[in-house]
């Protein structure tokens, strides 16, 4: 493609084929335009296929805005994830991709029936073939040149690695952040962005395990349960400071989730140097007053009385940690050892010394300020015809679907606005794609 070529010639150039990129592709090419999809990697759709221990948890059963964390305004960010309601994405993928999703309803996640993170991968882009988007895998971007000042044909220049380049009519960026590097993600986009004059805020690994050293319950690494997470004093406006869910001892630390969705508290207060975020777990559905209800009505060994809530390996160690004896009987305890051992039930502080960063990082916090774009479009308030989405952009929610839920909506958004007829006006949130949605 020729920066010669006429305008109406140009294509649409989507950078990068992750969720947010393939479904801005197919939405782009409702329009007028040609459409082409570049891709730094060989296959693209990386992260999709290893989501969900590789099932893909398609989206959330219920939509969850309050639960997202950003920088930027909590209003901006709901009115782009709810541009695009559930049922009508959940809708898109059973009708126009073809992939039938069950409810699990124990998490509340939606996962393909085939329970194959591949067939989402391969259907979504084998609907971008079917609509007619070019893709080009092995091509990264390097670099964006925007319009001239003097040129009325407003093309765009999209630089490309190793040399070569692409006229377009306009650029959706959609590379991703800093995540998960291995499927591809590298903050190229954002660098792209921030040369560009975009207000990037601060990047951090989010959705993250976190790591003990030492760790000292390394022993109990495989143990998995249910447990009630807290954050007290947690930064306002720093997302939810409570989190319920899987918890798992890993050999390293700490993950499940539970810890996953309260992991940005503490990566950020270790980053900002000041004092440690504390993380407080409940093991069972018990409070203190629970516990010591069930303490003062037992008989027999407390030893047994938790191994009912609890698994043995880990019963036994909170027990040992609060001084009572293996066999100590519940009405035996003494007064000190009661309340040592229900702290240790019901606020249990989670010894925590850092995380396992960006290469195990499900999303990346930060990025471009949601104020940068048009929340109707998601095109830059500073370059026209440059439009961006998914996780580039300052927003994250938690694990279960959620943060696919945000790159489908928008894609879509980015796509629509990006692939319009020229001169045509309105409001991409209102559009559909060619067909039902």
């Amino acid at each position: 493609m020729s920066p010669d070529d006429r305008p109406d010639d140009l294509p649409v150039v989507v950078a990068g084929a992750g969720a947010a990129g393939m479904m801005a592709a197919i939405a782009a090419a409702a329009g007028r335009r040609p459409v082409v999809l570049l891709e730094r990697t060989p296959d693209g759709g990386r992260k999709i296929l290893v989501s969900g221990g590789g099932r893909c948890n398609v989206l959330p059963a219920a939509a969850a805005p309050e639960r997202f964390v950003t920088d930027s305004s909590p209003h901006t960010l709901r009115k782009i994830l709810l541009a695009w309601p559930l049922a009508e994405q959940r809708r898109f993928f059973e009708e126009e991709v073809g992939i039938p999703l069950a409810l699990e309803a124990e998490s509340g996640k939606l996962f393909p029936a085939s329970d194959r993170a591949r067939d989402v991968r391969d259907g979504l882009l084998a609907l971008a073939a079917r609509r007619g988007v070019e893709r080009r895998f092995g091509a990264a971007v390097a670099g964006l040149a925007p319009p001239r000042a003097d040129d009325p044909r407003a093309v765009w220049t999209v630089e490309l690695a190793g040399g070569g380049a692409l006229a377009a009519a306009a650029v959706v960026l959609a590379t991703g952040g800093l995540s998960l590097p291995g499927t591809g993600s590298d903050g190229r986009g954002l660098e792209i962005a921030r040369r560009l004059g975009h207000a990037v805020h601060p990047t951090y690994p989010a959705l993250v395990p976190l790591t003990a050293t030492p760790h000292p319950h390394a022993a109990l690494a495989g143990i998995s349960l249910d447990v009630a997470l807290s954050a007290p004093g947690a930064r306002r406006g720093s997302g939810p400071s409570t989190a319920r869910g899987g918890f798992l001892v890993t050999h390293r630390g700490w993950s499940g989730p539970a810890v996953l969705d309260l992991s940005h508290l503490t990566v950020r207060s270790r980053l900002a140097g000041g004092p440690r975020q504390p993380l407080f777990v409940r093991w069972t559905p018990l409070d203190e007053a629970g516990w010591e209800e069930a303490l003062l009505a037992a008989r027999g060994k407390v030893a047994t009385l938790l191994a009912r809530r609890l698994p043995d390996r880990l019963a036994a160690t909170l027990a040992a940690e609060a001084g009572v004896p293996p066999d100590r009987t519940a009405p035996q305890l003494r007064r000190d050892e009661r309340r040592r051992l229900l702290a240790a039930l019901a606020h249990y502080p989670l010894p925590w010394t850092g995380d396992e960063g960006y290469a195990k990082a499900e999303v990346t916090g930060g990025g471009i300020a949601l104020s940068e774009v048009d929340p109707r479009t998601l095109e830059s308030r500073r370059h026209p015809g440059l439009f961006l989405c998914g996780e580039m952009l300052d927003a994250f929610g938690p694990i279960g679907g959620h943060n696919f839920s945000w790159a489908w909506a928008t894609g879509r958004l980015a796509g629509q606005a990006a692939g319009r007829p020229p001169g045509s006006t309105g409001s991409s949130g209102a559009g559909h794609f060619r067909g039902s949605c």
